[in-house]
């Protein structure tokens, strides 16, 4: 008796179809502008970013509206388009703006490292944004910036390790006077204080002449 060979199993072919995103950026002009990050006029690229559902990583149908945006050949920074009508003047007005934003909030954080804020403390914030900053700030407004920054539990030297990226030397320098000012309101710097104070001329990237000058400075001012 003959056994008959078992059939050769057949196992369906399965194609897999490989779907996904991706970004694609072309550049849609090019011409010159003041760059606010490098301070100084640069070319730029105005470029135009769009979402596209991809197949077997080919692009194939746009997903999504596109985004354009402005983008310096020097430092690649990128920006809004309305960066192309503001002059060199309007740029350095808003980055001082920026700046003198980004100083009392900083001089309010190290304040708060101690956990608390005194009488003192308030009065002196509200005499270093008059008068350091030129830049008059109200009591109602310093207490949503110390909710903020106890809600998010923000550090002082994180904080002005992003911020002051983009801070002039001159700026710097401002910025830690306002800082040690606060600090020093009660007439005396706290241990928790004192070791911000001394990050600071690591994070602001101050020599030690520099950092003593700022520090010699705002002591004149105060006086």
């Amino acid at each position: 008796m003959w056994r008959l060979p078992s059939p050769i199993p057949h196992f369906p072919v399965l194609n897999m179809i490989l779907i996904g995103t991706m970004n694609l950026t072309r550049t849609r002009d090019r011409g010159n502008f003041y760059c606010p990050a490098c301070r100084t006029p640069q070319s730029f690229r105005l470029r135009a970013r769009r979402p596209f559902l991809t197949l077997y990583f080919v692009p194939t149908v746009p997903i999504g509206a596109a985004e354009e945006f402005v983008q310096c050949d020097s430092c690649r920074s990128t920006w809004d388009q309305s960066v192309l009508s503001m002059d060199r003047e309007t740029h350095e007005a808003t980055v001082e703006s920026q700046f003198l934003d980004e100083a009392i909030r900083s001089a309010v954080l190290v304040v708060l490292a101690d956990g608390e804020i005194s009488e003192n403390e308030i009065d002196a914030l509200q005499t270093i944004a008059n008068h350091l900053l030129e830049q008059p700030i109200d009591r109602e407004e310093l207490g949503r910036l110390c909710s903020i920054a106890r809600e998010n539990k923000i550090l002082a030297k994180n904080y002005v390790l992003t911020t002051s990226r983009g801070w002039t030397q001159d700026q710097r320098m401002r910025a830690l006077q306002a800082m040690f000012l606060a600090a020093s309101a009660e007439g005396k710097l706290e241990p928790k204080q004192l070791e911000i104070l001394a990050e600071m001329r690591e994070i602001l990237e101050l020599t030690d002449l520099e950092y003593e000058a700022a520090i010699e400075e705002a002591l004149l001012w105060d006086a």
